[in-house]
Formats: C-alpha cells, structure tokens, sequence
C-alpha cells in the first residue's frame, strides 16, 4: 500500500470542468485542511505541553516508550482504515513525539 492519501471527498479527477478551475477547487480544499491540521497541531501541543509540566512537577520520565508504541499501532491502524500509508502515520508520530519529549525534557529542567 503506497498511497499516501485515498480519493476522499475531494471528487474524481476528471468531472468534465475546466482543469485550471478544478486545480482551483482543489488548491481551496488542501489550503483549508492545511488550516485545520495547523489549529489541530496546535491544540495537540497544548494538552502536551500540560502533560509535560504534570510529569515534571512529579519527577516522571518525558517519554513513555510502552505509550508510545501503543499510540503507534492505533495509528497505523488508523491510517489503514483511513487509506493513507501507514508508514506515513508512523513517521509523522515520530516526528512529534521527538519534538514533544523535547518540550516535557525542556519544562523539567525549569524545575
């Protein structure tokens, strides 16, 4: 499986319209899942950050590698079920579970 993304709902490519207008249409709709995806990262990183500081006020380990492996396999799974590449999910997991125990390592040496 080495699509990254299914069909979704954004419409087939060929509907018959003018294709500088659909690459418009299409444009528009990446343009506003990039916006959410932004609002939706931000929210994550807030409810982490608090989670850091928790785990620093009672001296517990930043990263929690049995979470973590736990989180990784509901995603892929997830990605499965979504059509996108698990591997895919896997990689963006990783990337912002580095940068969050970055921050949880971070807040506990500012204790």
């Amino acid at each position: 499986m080495g699509h990254t993304l299914g069909r979704g709902s954004l419409g087939g490519m060929t509907d018959g319209t003018d294709p500088a207008q659909t690459l418009r249409r299409l444009r528009g709709s990446i343009d506003n899942i990039d916006a959410a995806l932004i609002h939706l990262l931000a929210e994550r990183f807030k409810a982490t950050q608090q989670v850091g500081v928790l785990k620093a006020e009672h001296g517990m380990p930043a990263s929690d590698p049995a979470r973590e492996e736990q989180q990784i396999a509901r995603l892929r799974r997830l990605a499965l079920e979504a059509e996108l590449d698990p591997e895919f999910a896997e990689k963006w997991f990783n990337f912002v579970v580095a940068e969050v125990i970055h921050h949880h390592t971070a807040a506990a040496r500012e204790r």
